[in-house]
């Protein structure tokens, strides 16, 4: 049996996107690895994060972004970000086979649309299903197994606009909520500082949340649970 990574968490903010994912990976009932890592800018204004097979997920990542770099070097520009999104739903289509057997990967790509109006609103979210399926996903989405506690959370605290700092808030107490109910999410771990990965696209680029910020922010949330 292959380690599976768990649960990624996308939202649209004002003025780009966040990407976060727990660091669990588990192999049956059995926690596989406690601090993997599942979301990762695909190019300089993109993310992607991954839920399913992780050795065929972390493959696939990396092919994506050799890809991306490889098109913008050949064409002299990067690819629309409907492009990559279309571009990554065509990867996903062709791993069908070995989904079918049972290595599922399934991806949530997110990022800041250059070729977007209005940039307060250029954070998008792309889901997809196993066969290659796409779908433009609106506000917020969540994938693996604790997605549905996640969005949960989401659904309660989420408002048009927020801002990115809210948000990446907004993602860690979604992924804490997860944890609390679905076992293959790891949630905050404070003993061995593990905490999840956050990242943003915004026009500046890809970032990702400092560790001591991130343990900043989980920590404040395990405390105001704790009252």
């Amino acid at each position: 049996m292959a380690p599976h990574a768990t649960t990624i968490v996308a939202i649209a903010a004002a003025g780009g996107v966040v990407l976060a994912g727990d660091r669990r990976a588990t192999m049956g009932n059995l926690i596989a690895s406690r601090d993997i890592e599942k979301v990762y800018p695909a190019d300089a204004y993109s993310l992607i994060g991954i839920a399913g097979t992780a050795g065929v997920g972390l493959e696939m990542i990396k092919l994506f972004q050799v890809e991306l770099e490889h098109y913008e070097k050949i064409e002299g520009t990067p690819l629309t970000l409907d492009g990559k999104a279309n571009r990554l739903a065509t990867m996903i289509r062709g791993n069908l086979g070995a989904a079918m057997q049972g290595l599922v990967v399934v991806p949530l790509f997110a990022g800041f649309d250059l070729d977007a109006v209005d940039p307060a609103k250029a954070g998008r979210i792309f889901s997809y299903d196993v066969a290659g399926g796409i779908y433009a996903e609106k506000d917020y989405h969540a994938i693996g197994s604790g997605s549905l506690f996640a969005k949960s959370s989401l659904k309660k605290r989420y408002t048009p606009g927020v801002s990115i700092a809210d948000a990446q808030a907004m993602a860690i107490e979604a992924l804490y909520d997860a944890a609390d109910d679905d076992t293959a999410t790891g949630g905050p771990d404070l003993s061995r500082r593990i905490f999840p990965i956050v990242m943003t696209a915004t026009a500046e680029g890809t970032h990702r949340l400092g560790d001591a910020e991130t343990a900043a922010l989980a920590e404040a949330i395990v405390a105001q649970r704790s009252v």
